[in-house]
């Protein structure tokens, strides 16, 4: 299965920013190697110090579904901005069984600031020096050199997942979830039909949802002061369903969307004015 046809993307990750990447700290991620499924690959933590152009650190490698793993020392270089060089040359601790024969890699990566991935291609640098392709990510875990984990393997599984659905990694989602700017959505008068104008933003709304597993969505319908409080309550659930309906179909569970509905009784603007009274007819969001 071709990697970056898995993956949707182009090799290096081209579509990169032009500031300084800070390579510095832990990085976890996946070596897939060539010929091999997915669901194959091993698992791969690296702590970069990067001091200008030269690098250094450690490699942890891990067999999934194991305890097996190997400490490399590594060293190599810092290309550009977005690139690095290194291999592993120093193997310093291990925990394998006598089948697994582990041979050390040299890679290239790019780091992509759009997706928070750093990728490229890996070799082996002895045997038949086979190769393949290594994707990861900025990582808080503490980097461990002995026989204690670093983080539970289910990690990896989780990994692929966002891989395959084209989420970004960890860190940009949550950035992008801080820095979500909320609107609300207006509606005519009387009325509750979603305008289409508002179809791009409530579809970024619900991608920041869709990429966190413990996220969910709340929106709050409201009116003008025309009409009776009874018929205002109703109208107002009426908006606010409209825009459920289309998380729905945007893929979000129902369980991950809350609604309310004011009627008439919180305004933002006046009533006494038609563009008071349109400010008013609205629903609101927040994540919850």
């Amino acid at each position: 299965m071709n990697f970056f046809k898995v993956f949707g993307f182009i090799p290096f990750l081209l579509s990169v920013g032009f500031s300084q990447t800070d390579f510095n700290g832990v990085w976890q991620g996946i070596l897939h190697k060539d010929g091999s499924k997915l669901s194959e690959s091993s698992i791969l933590f690296v702590e970069f110090t990067v001091v200008d152009k030269n690098l250094t650190g450690k490699t942890r490698d891990e067999l999934p579904k194991s305890e097996h793993y190997i400490i490399h020392r590594i060293k190599g270089q810092k290309i550009d901005s977005v690139t690095i060089k290194f291999k592993q040359y120093v193997a310093e601790n291990k925990k394998l069984n006598v089948r697994t024969t582990w041979i050390p890699i040299e890679c290239t990566l790019k780091y992509d600031s759009i997706t928070g991935y750093l990728s490229g291609s890996f070799n082996q640098t002895a045997g038949r020096k086979s190769g393949g392709k290594l994707i990861m990510y900025r990582s808080n875990a503490v980097f461990s050199d002995n026989d204690m984990i670093m983080l539970h393997q289910s990690w990896r599984d989780v990994f692929i997942d966002d891989l395959n659905k084209k989420r970004k990694a960890p860190e940009i989602r949550e950035k992008e979830r801080r820095n979500f700017v909320f609107e609300p959505i207006y509606f005519d008068y009387d009325k509750d039909e979603l305008k289409a104008e508002y179809f791009t933003y409530l579809s970024d709304m619900a991608r920041i949802v869709l990429d966190h597993t413990d996220l969910r969505i709340k929106m709050t319908g409201h009116t003008d002061a025309d009409g009776s409080d009874v018929y205002n309550k109703d109208l107002s659930q009426r908006r606010a369903k409209v825009i459920q309906d289309f998380f729905v179909k945007q893929g979000i569970p129902l369980h991950k969307i809350v609604i309310d509905f004011k009627g008439e009784s919180e305004p933002i603007d006046n009533n006494k004015t038609d563009n008071g009274k349109q400010r008013n007819r609205r629903v609101d969001f927040a994540f919850i």
